[in-house]
């Protein structure tokens, strides 16, 4: 699959959907509107020979609409790997709502997303993502049963972002014991790009164990609550990617990794929490193969908020959602090694893996 970004005024010379460039196969593409909340969303779904497809719901102010269909395709085929991977029998999916969260969410358009959800039957399972939270998954869950991440208190897992950030933290100490011959992270400069739910939990995780952790965001208020709250150096330089640090994690929004940073990059390491860290995975992959630099796939190191929440469908708690979320570590030295073995980049390797799991259920199906 090629994942690269069409302009809007190029649409005219591209079928809407199927043409687009993030379309890969996917079963299933719905629209979501209702006029009296204001409600725009785009449900997407990937695959679901493992199982439902189950993923997040991301609120967001695109530009326009097909940057939401574009991120939606993009996002829900990466669910389908990340489960996969992961060993969860569950299928690719997701949802974005097209909006400003802080202004444009209110309760009632929320409740109308779940009652769309509600009526895919369980196809597609929603969870909280970027401008959604614990609170409006409870709204969803009154609404459908299909929702993961509702409270605690509802016999829910709760917010799934700290889970999310002790997996890149296991798969980011697996990147450096590759690279440098040991996970011990004390003494490391990272630089940690985005200060959001997962991005300070991850930072919490660096500052205890003595790492020099450099911060970033767009949101100035953030980064300096953060900052004060952990000790963290605001990075205040004009070339956030050509830092000099040890290693870099992306843990905003995604493509970051693209024509204009992939030779510029002056970390040996690349582990974070954002989803399609690679906007051109087949160039940008090979490229940083080529200039040595361990990255950790996306896909495979922040799996533990769905690890978590799958708890929810499979029946175990917080703490067998934190052991098998530690096993990233393991997973992640062996996407590494199987990369080198057979010359190709961490990104080939893990989808190696991944389509292998999906294709030998396939071949149960055909039985």
């Amino acid at each position: 699959m090629i994942a690269e970004v069409v302009k809007a005024n190029e649409l005219a010379k591209v079928d809407p959907v199927f043409g687009q460039p993030s379309f890969n196969d996917h079963e299933q593409v719905v629209f979501c509107h209702d006029k009296d909340t204001g409600l725009k969303a785009i449900i997407g779904i990937h695959n679901t020979v493992l199982g439902p497809a189950l993923g997040g719901t991301r609120m967001w102010k695109y530009a326009n609409e097909w940057e939401a269909l574009n991120d939606v395709l993009r996002l829900s085929r990466g669910m389908t790997y990340k489960s996969a991977i992961s060993g969860l029998n569950l299928g690719g999916g997701k949802a974005v709502i097209i909006g400003n969260a802080a202004t444009d969410k209110t309760p009632e358009l929320i409740t109308r997303f779940g009652q769309f959800v509600d009526t895919l039957s369980g196809k597609y399972i929603t969870a909280e993502d970027v401008g959604t939270t614990t609170p409006d998954m409870d709204l969803i869950r009154d609404v459908t049963p299909h929702v993961t991440g509702i409270s605690e208190s509802r016999g829910g897992s709760g917010n799934p972002s700290p889970v999310t950030a002790y997996g890149v933290y296991m798969g980011m100490k697996a990147a450096a014991k590759y690279q440098f011959g040991t996970d011990v992270l004390a003494g490391k400069k990272v630089l940690v790009q985005g200060t959001g739910h997962v991005g300070e939990t991850l930072i919490s995780y660096l500052t205890k164990e003595g790492a020099e952790v450099f911060i970033s965001d767009i949101n100035q208020e953030r980064v300096d609550a953060v900052s004060a709250k952990y000790g963290a150096t605001i990075f205040t330089g004009e070339d956030l990617y050509g830092a000099n640090v040890d290693i870099y994690a992306p843990c905003a929004l995604g493509a970051t990794i693209n024509d204009a940073t992939v030779d510029v990059i002056n970390a040996k390491v690349i582990a974070g929490a954002a989803n399609n860290q690679l906007a051109v995975e087949g160039i940008h992959g090979k490229i940083l193969q080529e200039r040595g630099i361990a990255y950790a796939p996306d896909f495979l190191i922040n799996a533990g908020g769905i690890i978590n929440v799958y708890g929810e469908i499979a029946g175990y708690g917080k703490e067998e959602a934190l052991r098998r979320t530690e096993n990233i570590y393991n997973t992640t030295l062996e996407i590494f090694h199987e990369a080198e073995t057979h010359n190709i980049t961490t990104h080939q390797a893990a989808m190696q893996i991944a389509q292998r799991r999906i294709d030998e259920r396939k071949k149960e199906f055909a039985k």
